[in-house]
C-alpha cells in the first residue's frame, strides 16, 4: 500500500513538471500596484510619480514634458497590457507603454494615446522620439475613448519583430520591425503644449508566449 502511494505521488510530480515544460515554464508577470516594488518613483520641479491607492499616479506637472518609469526588468515575446485613465489636465497629451526598453540607452518602443482621441506607436532612441513606426505621426482613432475619468486598456502582442497593436481589444496597427528584441516594460506620459496632466495606470501584465 506504501509503495502504491510513492508510484501515485511520484507520477503526479511527473505531471505536473511536465505541464510546467510544455508552458515554457514560464509565469506572467502582473502588477497591480500595491507597493511600489522596483518601480522608480519620484518628484522634481517637473513632474511626480507615485505608487498610492492601488494605482501608478503619474503627474505632468511642466509644459511639454515627457517622463516615463520601469521596473528594471526584462522580458522577450509574449502579450503586453496596461490599464490607463487621465484623471486631470488638457486632453492634448500622451500616455501609454513602452516596451522592449534599454533604460540606460533611453531606447524603447512606445505605443501612447491621446485624451482626445489620437495613437502614437513608434521608437525612442538615446532618450530622443525616433520616428513612428505606424503611420506618420499622431493618429486619429475611434477606438480610443475620450476625455477625463475614461480608461483605455492597452495591449501588445509582441513575436519577434512582429509587433501587433491594440486599443480596447481593437486593432490599431500592425508592423515588423526588428530594432529591439528585449527589455524593460514601462509605464508613459507627457504633456503637449500645457502641463497639469494626470494619469492614473494599473493592471500592467506580460503573458509570455507559449
Amino acid at each position: 500500500m506504501r509503495l502504491s502511494r510513492l508510484l501515485i505521488l511520484f507520477i503526479l510530480i511527473l505531471t505536473v513538471l511536465a505541464a510546467a515544460a510544455c508552458s515554457g515554464g514560464e509565469a506572467p508577470y502582473v502588477e497591480t500596484f500595491d507597493s511600489a516594488g522596483s518601480w522608480r518613483t519620484g518628484s522634481d520641479s517637473y513632474t511626480e510619480g507615485q505608487v498610492v491607492d492601488g494605482v501608478f499616479d503619474f503627474y505632468i506637472i511642466g509644459d511639454d514634458v515627457s517622463r516615463w518609469s520601469t521596473p528594471g526588468l526584462n522580458f522577450k515575446d509574449g502579450v503586453y497590457e496596461v490599464e490607463a485613465t487621465q484623471i486631470e489636465g488638457p486632453l492634448d497629451n500622451g500616455f501609454g507603454m513602452l516596451l522592449r526598453a534599454d533604460t540606460e540607452k533611453g531606447d524603447f518602443y512606445l505605443f501612447k494615446v491621446s485624451g482626445d482621441g489620437y495613437v502614437w506607436i513608434g521608437r525612442y532612441v538615446d532618450e530622443v522620439e525616433d520616428e513612428a513606426i505606424i503611420g506618420s505621426h499622431w493618429f486619429e482613432s475611434p477606438a480610443v475613448n475620450t476625455g477625463l475619468n475614461q480608461t483605455n486598456k492597452l495591449r501588445v502582442v509582441a513575436e519577434s519583430g512582429n509587433l501587433i497593436f491594440f486599443v480596447n481589444d481593437k486593432e490599431v496597427g500592425r508592423v515588423t520591425d526588428n530594432n529591439f528584441n528585449e527589455g524593460d516594460v514601462g509605464l508613459f506620459a507627457q504633456s503637449l503644449g500645457f502641463g497639469g496632466v494626470r494619469v492614473h495606470f494599473d493592471n500592467l501584465s506580460v503573458t509570455p508566449l507559449d
